[in-house]
């Protein structure tokens, strides 16, 4: 279920144009301090320093929840989107039409560990788990409150058996990069949770256990990518997606459309292209927690896609809202 690490020569392709994510997601959390100190970057500062910023006007006021949260799945791309203002608004006006919510659950690709952990429940320094960036990125801070509530929640609904606690673990960018821009205020408390398994039936069944906590107020958050090949990703101008890539997002939006949870369940047999968009599948993982989380009360939840597009040639920046 781990990722194949590129080859050394590109690595420092990648790194050099400054968008390697270094992320091949770790299975035990490591100190942010030691992470950061291996990657070469500044020390980052404590999280109770100030937070970021917000937009230059205040998000609309939120409505009061009217029945359960949604479930969404955002695109985070490069880390860089988290210092990109124009890329940001668009996740801003997407998290400013959710109602007025208790918590966040984020599964985040850059996470995976079984049996399934769950991350602090405490405000702690944030992880910045890739290499080769500006300076800035490794300044940004994103304080959510922790959510202690929510870890017992999600150990009840899973299990207590099979979940184990990572108190340790700050948000990895898989995390803090969209939330940044989806609450900017930094307000709403946030835990997030490992992805256990790379078995589309497993993640799928996480999320229909996990599925009560909509009614709870809390968001279940997939943080990934529709497509993910870092090997394939360009930096000349702003080229068109290829084929394999442009087929694999369509493709999704016609299973997710048309709610065919049989094929987003062979995905990996079925979809066009698998093995080029996803070398290894983490990227996509969260988005199968969602769907389970969505579609496994029963009945048919509304699809929308808040943002679409394209960056680097190949990666798809396209969100899901379900429900």
């Amino acid at each position: 279920m781990h990722a194949l690490p590129p080859t050394r020569r590109d690595a420092l392709a990648l790194t050099a144009a400054g968008v390697l994510t270094a992320c091949h997601p770790s299975t035990a959390p490591s100190p942010p301090a030691a992470a950061n100190a291996a990657s070469g970057a500044p020390p980052p500062p404590s999280n109770t320093a100030t937070p970021p910023t917000a937009p230059a006007a205040d998000p609309p006021a939120r409505a009061a929840p009217t029945g359960p949260m949604p479930v969404g799945f955002v695109g985070h791309g490069a880390p860089t989107l988290a210092l990109d203002p124009i890329k940001g608004a668009e996740l801003t006006a997407w998290g400013a039409r959710w109602p007025t919510l208790r918590g966040v659950l984020v599964v985040s690709a850059h996470w995976e560990a079984a049996p399934t952990r769950l991350g602090a429940t405490e405000t702690l320094p944030l992880i910045y788990d890739f290499r080769g960036f500006p300076k800035a990125l490794y300044a940004v801070t994103y304080p959510a409150p922790g959510a202690p509530w929510l870890a017992d929640r999600v150990e009840t609904l899973l299990g207590p058996q099979s979940v184990t606690r990572a108190p340790g673990r700050g948000l990895d960018h898989g995390a803090w990069v969209p939330l940044k821009w989806l609450l900017p205020r930094a307000n709403v408390p946030v835990l997030s949770v490992s992805l256990p398994s790379d078995d589309p039936q497993a993640l799928f069944s996480m999320g229909r256990r996990l599925a009560p906590l909509r009614d709870e107020g809390v968001l279940i958050l997939g943080s990934g990518n529709v497509t993910h090949n870092l090997r394939q990703v360009s930096f000349r101008g702003d080229p068109p997606p290829p084929a394999w890539a442009s087929e694999f997002d369509a493709w999704l939006t016609e299973v997710v459309a048309a709610g065919d949870l049989d094929a987003l369940m062979t995905w990996r047999q079925r979809a066009p292209a698998p093995q080029i968009n996803h070398p290894s599948v983490e990227h996509f993982s969260p988005l199968l927690v969602a769907a389970g989380a969505a579609w496994g009360g029963g009945g048919r939840p509304t699809v929308a896609w808040p943002v679409t597009g394209w960056e680097y040639g190949s990666l798809s920046r396209r969100c899901l809202q379900l429900g």
